[in-house]
């Protein structure tokens, strides 16, 4: 951990809006201890631009990076969610752990330049190449920590429970042996991380839940119970999930978890596509968040979100890119706006969902709130006692050229190309970047040849 440090900005976003000439002093802990929007010159190190709180990306499966733009063709039959998930599964039975980290480390340094300064793994790839656990059960985690230590981003594992492949069914398929855990392994994976971590704030673990399809029904509620910190689950992404839920249990995923395993504030559920608009006022008092992806959402042909019913409601929610078609959070929040106008044919829809005037403000504080609850680290932006995770926008980039201040963040979201970050920083301290490529290239060709 570093020591004190202090941060002089010409601008800031503070509490929903810009701020000039903020003092910012990071403790010894890494987190803000005093945020002082009109501060007078004084000695401090002066930032070149203006600031943006860092987001998380609460939505990952690292290993899919590697399968970025080589799932677009079609076989001349029709293509779905369920024909991306074989492609995939391609890459899931070859990748080593070596491989995993050098793709990982590639993918977060990738999402650091962007402006992601922690990122949530939903990660379950446990066992070898056979199926059977490797040596240290926490290999594959332990990779990816590794890899977000090595580009300094912060990072929430999830290991991921997997135990059957469908509603129905005993078990899993041959394709999916690498996936295979119980509770309790999961639970030990998430404390052998959480053991190993010498500062809980840069790189913590909680648990996911595949999906209910994936999970024993006992299960669901056990391991949410037992974990420590944030639980996730994948949930209402397909109409064959439904259907399918619908079918062997009388009720739709959402009905059913409701009534069977009361989510609370530590549940985040990912995708959340299909659901119905009594679904989401029930889940919203619950405290419950949902997480969006909405490039990954578009990419397997999902569905769109009733952004507008949860937003309306207050409802808390987070941005993940997920397979990694996308590693700009930029293009998610325009993504998620522009999938909204085209349904209802209507302009700036999250604005007036949150009654507020700006979208991008909208969007972007959004995902600034909903961020704490997916990672389990304190993350909500500027503050007092946040983790002082911070980029530096670059003015200079073409599509802020000339433009209002007041518009800045307008043009960040809704302006492309996207305008980039001169500088990041986590828990304080400026992020430097090592070489990465050829490691990420040799993993790409090994993994390909």
């Amino acid at each position: 951990m570093g020591g004190e440090r202090r941060y002089l900005a010409p601008a800031a976003w503070v509490n929903g809006a810009w701020a000039k000439d903020v003092l910012l002093e990071v403790g010894a802990d890494g987190r803000w201890a005093r945020i002082e929007p009109g501060a007078p010159s004084s000695e401090a190190e002066r930032v070149p631009g203006p600031i943006l709180p860092g987001l998380v990306n609460a939505h990952s499966h690292a290993f899919q990076r590697a399968i970025a733009g080589l799932t677009e063709r079609s076989s001349g039959t029709a293509d779905n969610f369920w024909h991306w998930r074989d492609r995939m599964y391609a890459a899931a039975l070859r990748i080593s752990p070596q491989q995993v980290e050098a793709i990982a480390a590639y993918l977060y340094a990738e999402l650091l330049r962007a402006g992601y300064t922690h990122v949530c793994e939903f990660h379950y790839l446990h066992n070898d190449l056979d199926g059977k656990p490797y040596a240290d059960a926490a290999e594959m985690s332990h990779a990816l920590v590794r890899a977000a230590q090595r580009v300094g981003i912060g990072i929430t594992v999830l290991p991921t429970l997997y135990m059957r492949s469908g509603f129905a069914a005993k078990g899993l398929r041959d394709d999916q042996r690498r996936f295979a855990s119980t509770p309790e392994s999961v639970l030990r994976i998430g404390e052998a991380v959480r053991r190993a971590s010498n500062d809980a704030d840069r790189v913590t673990a909680g648990v996911a839940l595949h999906s209910l399809r994936a999970v024993d029904e006992a299960a669901v509620g056990d391991v949410a119970r037992a974990a420590a910190g944030p639980v996730h689950i994948h949930i209402a992404e397909q109409q064959q999930e439904v259907a399918d839920c619908l079918e062997r249990h009388g009720q739709r995923p959402v009905e059913w978890l409701l009534a069977h395993a009361t989510p609370d504030a530590r549940w985040n559920l990912v995708h959340a596509t299909q659901t119905t608009r009594d679904e989401l006022a029930a889940l919203r008092s619950t405290g419950a968040s949902i997480v969006l992806c909405p490039s990954t959402e578009g990419n397997l042909g999902d569905g769109v979100f009733d952004l507008p019913a949860w937003m309306g409601a207050s409802g808390r929610w987070s941005i993940g890119s997920d397979s990694h078609v996308t590693r700009s959070w930029q293009e998610e929040l325009r993504l998620l706006e522009y999938s909204q106008r085209f349904v209802l044919r209507q302009r700036n829809v999250a604005a007036h969902a949150a009654v507020a005037t700006s979208t991008a403000a909208a969007l972007f504080d959004g995902a600034v709130e909903g961020g704490t609850a997916a990672a389990g680290v304190p993350l909500a932006g500027l503050a007092v006692g946040q983790r002082a995770d911070f980029v530096v926008v670059d003015t200079e980039s073409p599509a802020l050229v000339g433009l209002p201040e007041d518009h800045l963040l307008d043009a960040i979201v809704f302006s492309s190309p996207d305008a980039r970050f001169s500088r990041v920083y986590v828990a304080g301290e400026e992020v430097k970047q090592p070489e990465l490529r050829e490691a990420f290239g040799e993993a790409m060709q090994a993994l390909w040849a």
